[in-house]
């Protein structure tokens, strides 16, 4: 399950200073909306936080005055330079979404793990799940054959840089011919 617990604590100042020495303080600021709800600031412990956005399709279900809510990410805002937390932006979801998101995270684990096992790119296999699941197709069963349908596209490019190595090759020495019948030509008229 890719639900990470965090507890979150209102904050009522805004700008560039509040935002510094909340960093300063451990924390990142954040806020939380979702359709009908209005906007919510919130600080969350960058530590618990950062480590949360390294799963695959988290759902972060925050604690803040005596209430949990479910969100996910939507906007993470990171230093261009050090990539340390800055500011995240949370969408709340319905526990449905929850638990689709949560089913795709762990489909994303099974695929990644056995295209390392099969010596195979790892992130291919995560692009061929998301495609079979964008077609419609259920993630656990989708995991099941990501590898093979990873292999699969990697022959079907392999075949085809071949193939056009081939039409390459076939073109260069067709030019090759015809430069030296040009030659020939010259020579003969001489």
């Amino acid at each position: 399950m890719t639900t990470v617990a965090l507890t979150a604590i209102p904050r009522s100042d805004f700008g560039k200073g509040a935002a510094r020495r909340l960093r300063r303080d451990g924390n990142i600021p954040a806020v939380i909306y979702g359709e009908g709800t209005e906007l919510v600031h919130i600080a969350i412990a960058n530590h618990d936080l950062d480590l949360a956005l390294r799963k695959p399709r988290v759902v972060l279900s925050i604690s803040i005055d005596g209430g949990t809510v479910l969100t996910k990410p939507r906007d993470i805002q990171r230093d261009p330079v050090k990539r340390t937390l800055e500011h995240i932006d949370l969408v709340i979801i319905t526990e449905q979404e929850a638990k689709e998101r949560s089913a795709m995270a762990d489909a994303i684990k099974a695929a990644t793990e056995a295209a390392e096992e099969a010596g195979i790119d790892a992130a291919a296999a995560v692009q061929a799940l998301e495609e079979a699941v964008a077609a419609g197709e259920d993630p656990t069963k989708a995991a099941e054959h990501a590898v093979a349908d990873a292999e699969h596209q990697a022959e079907a490019y392999a075949e085809a840089a071949a193939h056009e190595a081939e039409v390459e090759a076939a073109a260069a020495a067709e030019e090759g011919g015809e430069a030296g019948a040009g030659a020939e030509a010259v020579a003969d008229s001489e």
